[in-house]
């Protein structure tokens, strides 16, 4: 049933450019939804996510709904404020089954007022193209400061008890 219901769902959606490969199409709609966030365009950036899809912020406390997190972010977009990530490397992976309706992808991500950043997450093939499913935004500690980074985290989680 799964698998007839994303060939369907395959052959109907939309796909912006015929030479295009399903990884390319991907990648576009990630650059699309990074540009999204640098305009504070909110229409557009929302518009590149699935209805039920989630967003995972840095904080332990931030999984947010999209309409949560459009609830959250649409007032900074209002104001012009948007946030800044180029994507310096990133890796696309579809699921291998018949359809290719499911993909992932890691980026390593550069930013401004962050520095290095690491997005991850799925999308999924909808009517519309591919959508964005979960993305999970992290900051990657490097190995050589971990313990004191760690440390901090765990003094600041005590703190709050």
């Amino acid at each position: 049933m799964i698998r007839a219901a994303c060939l369907a769902l395959a052959l109907t959606a939309a796909t912006p450019a015929l030479a295009a490969t399903p990884e390319e199409d991907i990648a576009a709609v990630l650059d699309q939804l990074h540009a999204a966030a640098a305009k504070a365009d909110g229409p557009a950036y929302f518009a590149l996510y699935a209805p039920d899809a989630v967003f995972l912020g840095t904080d332990v406390t931030e999984r947010w709904t999209i309409p949560a997190f459009r609830a959250y972010a649409q007032p900074f977009f209002d104001k012009g404020q948007g946030w800044t990530y180029a994507a310096r490397q990133r890796q696309v992976t579809i699921a291998p089954i018949d359809c290719r309706c499911v993909a992932w992808f890691d980026e390593v991500l550069d930013s401004q007022s962050y520095g290095t950043a690491r997005g991850t997450g799925t999308l999924l093939l909808t009517p519309q193209g591919w959508r964005v499913s979960q993305y999970a935004l992290t900051f990657p500690i490097p190995n050589d400061v971990a313990d004191e980074v760690i440390a901090r985290i765990k003094a600041f989680e005590a703190a709050k008890k």
